[in-house]
């Protein structure tokens, strides 16, 4: 009998194979107390246990094929760093010792401790950070359990992995590095979203991948499957017709990946010659890879916050200047937009925000530039690390969630104060270089003539905008129904900032989801955007739709469109300006 299942699909692609099941339960852990005279031995065991779940990914590390990109074995080398952490490897010691426990149940405690870190992060990218150190500490609990088969290991002699589609509760990175050269055919976790390190190496490797999927235990070893990860649906036992259908959607969309890749070298230009500038989003510096295989012009967007997570300490300028340095390098001229720490109220990222304050909602609390603001200890060496990093190639620099005239008067006083003291110390940075803010807050889209007249640019920040005018947290499985780019303030409030610009002749970009999707890239086009920021592996696919459009034949409809205040209507509307 067919059996359909749903979840979120996380890399998009149809994977037709057979069901393996790979079983990575860890068994319940206990406390245990461990007598006075063998404290030192389970402190050795839980370091034995640490260099064996090092070895296990240098061997996961070195079994894959030298040819692999690099952007792909950087996963599990940020694992392999975390191994190294002081609070993954000597915070569970001090446990042991201090309160004679068992090495299981240190590591669990640490575990606790740090997930309560992570889940109090507004930011959604940050906070699915949390399974990458669940990933290393489950692999050193596995170990210490005595439960360490590693994924892909020997064959069962019932399913071979070649076309094997799997099913699991959840998946490291160094698992699907090593899954893929082992030739499966697609992946389905219980646990997992969109923007964890999973599921961003699925779509670098072109895996289709679901998470968030209650696998039923109907699905049987072996069993045939059809997985659709854009749909986000899992087929068990699919018929014939069914098979035939879901193959020809295979073939179609090899045809269109074929197409797009012949874009790579085709300029942005409208049909009506309206040139359009496609740059990307990048998290880390091996991302640069990505965007230089798809000929972004530039990079629209790198966030920094990963410079201060999992450590106890802060990186100084120094460390920072080498760090913005290095991905400026790897740009090799392109331009570089590197947005300010964007951090929220979490208690324990650094020794600045762990002093008096805990948020209720941290989304509506101390993050971004208000932190920085408040701790501007902890902002000023950032800011002369960007200043410095300056005259290395050409660099901007955009401030995140402005929302209020006095903020941004207090941050260009503060760069002029760091470029002064620049200036005295003989250290050199490009005085001219441009400073930008995003656009996130609802306040800050109804001013943003203010900011226009103040900054060299502006971005708009479509996830958090639409957010805050909605009021919906968007990873709250409860409301995200309610998460519409489309509603009439939403699109409200992006022309405004779109006009604003334009009167000021001030560049106008966008950096949100809602610009890496095509479905709305003839929308935003007749609004007058024509900047765009968005993940390397959907610029193909923005740039498909740029040169497919004719700016001056929206105009009518998006006028419409704007005005109306019916969904409805508005989605009717949107498919006409998609059909022209």
């Amino acid at each position: 009998m067919t059996i359909t299942l749903s979840g979120i699909g996380v890399s998009r692609g149809i994977a037709i194979g057979h069901a393996h099941r790979l079983e990575q339960d860890i068994s319940e852990v206990l406390e245990a107390a461990i007598p006075e005279a063998l404290i030192e031995d389970e402190v050795a065991r839980f370091r034995r246990a640490v260099r064996l779940a090092r070895q296990q990914l240098k061997d996961i590390r070195h079994s894959i094929p030298e040819t692999t990109r690099a952007d792909i074995t950087d996963f599990i080398d940020t694992h392999l760093l975390m191994l190294e952490d002081s609070m993954l490897t000597l915070a569970p010691v001090e446990l042991i010792r201090k309160q004679h426990c068992n090495a299981e149940w240190a590591l669990k405690c640490q575990r606790d401790e740090l997930a309560s870190v992570f889940d109090e992060m507004d930011d959604p990218y940050l906070r699915t950070r949390k399974d990458d150190v669940d990933h290393v500490i489950n692999r050193i609990m596995r170990i210490l359990l005595r439960q360490d088969q590693q994924p892909g290991g020997p064959d069962n002699g019932i399913t071979p992995l070649h076309g094997a589609i799997i099913l699991a509760h959840e998946l490291t990175p160094a698992d699907t590095a090593l899954l893929q050269h082992q030739g499966v055919a697609g992946f389905v976790t219980e646990s997992g979203g969109p923007l964890s390190h999973t599921a961003i190496l699925a779509r670098s490797l072109g895996i289709p991948a679901m998470v968030g999927v209650h696998i039923s235990a109907a699905i049987h070893e072996g069993d045939p499957l059809i997985l659709d990860g854009e749909a986000g649906v899992l087929i068990a036992e699919p018929d014939e017709d069914i098979i035939k259908d879901y193959r020809r959607r295979q073939r179609q969309a090899q045809k269109r990946r074929t197409e797009l890749n012949r874009l790579k070298d085709t300029p942005a230009v409208t049909l009506d010659g309206i040139q359009v500038r496609l740059n990307a989003n990048i998290e880390l510096r091996e991302d640069v890879r990505a965007a230089r295989r798809v000929n972004a012009e530039g990079i629209g967007l790198y966030r920094t916050e990963f410079l201060f997570m999992n450590r106890d300490d802060v990186p100084d300028e120094e460390e920072q200047l080498q760090q913005y340095t290095s991905v400026i390098r790897s740009l090799k001229g392109m331009p570089l937009t590197i947005r300010t720490l964007d951090l929220g109220a979490d208690k324990s990222v650094t020794s600045y925000t762990q002093q008096d304050h805990t948020a209720s909602n941290p989304a509506l609390g101390l993050r971004a530039i208000r932190l920085c603001l408040k701790y501007v200890d902890l902002f000023r060496p950032q800011l002369r690390a960007i200043l410095r990093a300056s005259t290395k190639g050409p660099v901007r620099m955009m401030i995140p969630m402005l929302s209020s005239g006095s903020e941004l008067v207090q941050v260009l006083d503060l760069i002029e104060e760091v470029k002064q003291e620049l200036a005295l110390e003989g250290l050199a940075f490009d005085p001219d270089m441009p400073i930008g803010g995003m656009i996130e807050v609802p306040a800050a889209a109804l001013v943003a003539p203010l900011f226009a007249r103040h900054l060299d640019f502006l971005s708009i920040g479509t996830n958090d905008l639409v957010q805050y005018t909605l009021a919906i947290d968007r990873i709250d499985d409860e409301v995200t129904y309610l998460y519409d780019p489309l509603h009439p303030a939403v699109l409200r409030l992006i022309k405004m900032v779109i006009d604003a610009g334009k009167s000021a002749q001030v560049p106008i970009s966008m950096c949100g989801e809602m610009a890496g999707d095509p479905r709305y890239t003839r929308l935003l086009l007749g609004m007058g955007l024509t900047d765009f920021s968005v993940p390397p592996n959907a610029l193909l696919e923005v740039k498909a739709a740029v040169q497919q459009a004719c700016v001056s034949d929206l105009d009518s409809y998006v006028r419409q469109l704007l005005a109306s205040d019916d969904s409805e209507h508005i989605s009717q509307l949107l498919n006409i300006i998609n059909e022209l």
